[in-house]
């Protein structure tokens, strides 16, 4: 079973808006508390491209964190009683053009990709000029 599921990608015109979720599996997550352990984060890639922090949130949701490409832009959530994470992201440019990936663990280095434990599938997101 694959631990994280998002969903929402698409394509969108520039200047618009989409919402990622991510949904955290209960084999990878089996209760609450197992999930609000975890720091969340979303990561995007583009082919040839290494995978690239994008934004995440501390275990209560008090911190978090943005790439400077996306600060002001996307905003990061989550629901430790759903053991679900989103991403709203606004104002969007073809170049966040790209496969998000939901990610979870217990980092030392938050915009490590290599920090963190478990991963989804991704979702495409296309921006339209």
């Amino acid at each position: 079973q694959v631990p994280l599921v998002e969903s929402g990608g698409g394509l969108v015109q520039a200047g618009g808006s989409l919402r990622l979720s991510c949904a955290a599996s209960a084999s990878t997550f089996p209760n609450g508390r197992a999930f609000e352990r975890a720091v969340m984060a979303w990561f995007r890639q583009t082919p040839g491209k290494e995978r690239e922090f994008v934004a995440a949130i501390s275990e209560s949701a008090v911190n978090t964190l943005y790439a400077d490409a996306v600060k002001g832009r996307f905003t990061i959530s989550r629901d430790n009683n759903k053991n679900t994470v989103a991403l709203q992201m606004n104002s969007l440019k073809p170049e966040d053009t790209a496969v998000y990936y939901c990610t979870a663990g217990l980092p030392s280095v938050i915009t490590a990709a290599g920090e963190y434990t478990y991963w989804g599938q991704g979702t495409q997101v296309t921006v339209s000029s």
